[in-house]
């Protein structure tokens, strides 16, 4: 991968329009601009997503006080749909800043401003309907706006350690995953769903704020001459959609967010089912935390060992702790155990997509923001299915087995969610292992 370094420099000074060197340019993989702007990624991935994966402290919150006559799928679909269209927003708004790059950061600011308004208007509303347009639709698409220019970005600064560096910012979504649910818990004990959006808003800008400042590309952005074309929306060639690879891993991808994005949701429905109110927010916390250890863990070990056989073993991992951990969970401490063991394997494979973009990018390492695009959308589209699906599978208050009548295994209604989860999960390995075949085997285009 330190071939690509040159060709990205190269890149920089073209796109500047200079002429007197590389050396203009900060390293790659070192100095303080590097960290710099992998600290200040961290900390927008924190507020963006940690807020996002927290969703399920307000899912029990409106299923139980303001909303408790809606259904759950309902009130569930706020959080899928704020999740999805921030994974969704991925490819539209990658193509809109190749026209315009000149507004990438502008896009920024006004994403934030975005989001602030939608917290905001939401704390006035009084359906779940208004929750999914606010909270959902808007809220979600304003974090793309913040969010997605550091796919972009993240390449040009690291090469060598890219899979450490993606897994350190992504690692951001599990720190405020398991901050995040203690700090919102208290809030709507204490004043409510409204005034806490209030404050959330406020405490979105105070960390967006400054990190957006100093997220900024290694390369200057070019700047638009009047009356000279604009780049083309789309790259002339897209040649990775010829690579059996591409497809592989998105099957592997869509499959693992399925089984993902289920858990996320209802893990603190079911504690709160098993034990008392306040054990769910901690569950979830742990939950999400689990998933840092092993995003930063997974993203470390991508560095080093073929990412298809690592998404192996984890999807292996999270169909034995779905099937029997959280199949046969009767008391709080295996519900815990199932938070760290579910979260650390599960939600790891984020930190794949680097490697995987990376491979499929092959020589062509300017691609690789599209590529992770298409998996980008992919979990975004999972985002919303696999709710739906397992909130439909949902026997909400009947304590009953997995397939009816009386049971240790799937308590509480969960045992077909579970089932469900279990079998994607092992879908997942299925497809990641073939990935790993095709990998070797397959003759793949050469560009």
């Amino acid at each position: 991968m330190n071939s690509e370094q040159p060709r990205i420099a190269n890149e920089g000074i073209a796109a500047v329009g200079g002429g007197e060197g590389e050396k203009q340019l900060p390293p790659t993989d070192r100095g303080w601009r590097a960290w710099t702007f992998c600290f200040a990624s961290f900390w927008l991935e924190t507020i963006v997503w940690g807020f996002g994966f927290s969703y399920g402290v307000f899912q029990e919150y409106y299923s139980t006080h303001e909303f408790q006559t809606t259904s759950n799928v309902a009130i569930s679909a706020v959080g899928t749909v704020s999740i999805a269209m921030t994974f969704g927003s991925t490819i539209p708004l990658m193509l809109f800043f190749r026209r315009y790059p000149g507004l990438t950061k502008p896009t920024m600011w006004v994403g934030l401003l975005l989001a602030v308004a939608a917290l905001i208007v939401s704390s006035f509303v009084n359906a779940v309907w208004q929750l999914i347009i606010l909270q959902g639709i808007i809220y979600g698409w304003a974090g793309g706006m913040i969010y997605i220019p550091v796919v972009f970005w993240l390449p040009e600064w690291f090469v060598k350690h890219r899979g450490l560096a993606g897994g350190l910012v992504m690692g951001g979504s599990g720190i405020g995953g398991f901050v995040f649910p203690f700090i919102l818990n208290a809030l709507l004990s204490r004043v409510g769903f409204r005034w806490t959006l209030r404050i959330w808003a406020l405490i979105l800008v105070v960390v967006a704020g400054p990190s957006l400042l100093l997220v900024n590309p290694r390369v200057p952005l070019p700047k638009h001459e009047k009356g000279a074309p604009r780049p083309s929306v789309l790259p002339k060639e897209l040649p990775f959609f010829r690579d059996w690879v591409l497809w592989m891993f998105s099957l592997a991808n869509i499959l693992q967010a399925l089984s993902y994005f289920p858990v996320s949701l209802y893990l603190t429905v079911f504690t709160r089912s098993l034990s008392f109110e306040g054990s769910a927010a901690a569950v979830l916390s742990v939950f999400n935390v689990a998933c840092v250890i092993g995003q930063v863990f997974i993203g470390w070990l991508c560095d080093r060992m073929p990412y298809a056989w690592i998404a192996v073993v984890t999807q292996l991992g999270s169909t034995l702790v779905a099937f029997l951990l959280w199949g046969y969970s009767s008391n709080l401490e295996m519900v815990f155990g199932f938070a760290v063991l579910f979260g650390g394997l599960s939600g790891s494979f984020a930190s794949v997509w680097q490697p995987a973009a990376t491979d499929c990018a092959g020589k062509r390492g300017e691609l690789q923001p599209y590529i992770f695009g298409i998996f980008a959308s992919l979990k975004g589209v999972a985002a919303v299915i696999g709710p739906v699906i397992s909130g439909v599978m949902y026997d909400a208050g009947k304590d009953t087995g997995a397939l009816g009548g009386s049971g240790k295994y799937g308590r509480f209604g969960f045992g077909k969610m579970e089932i469900f989860v279990g079998s994607l999960a092992l879908a997942a390995a299925a497809a990641s292992a073939l990935l790993g075949v095709v990998r070797v085997k397959v003759k793949r285009p050469a560009y």
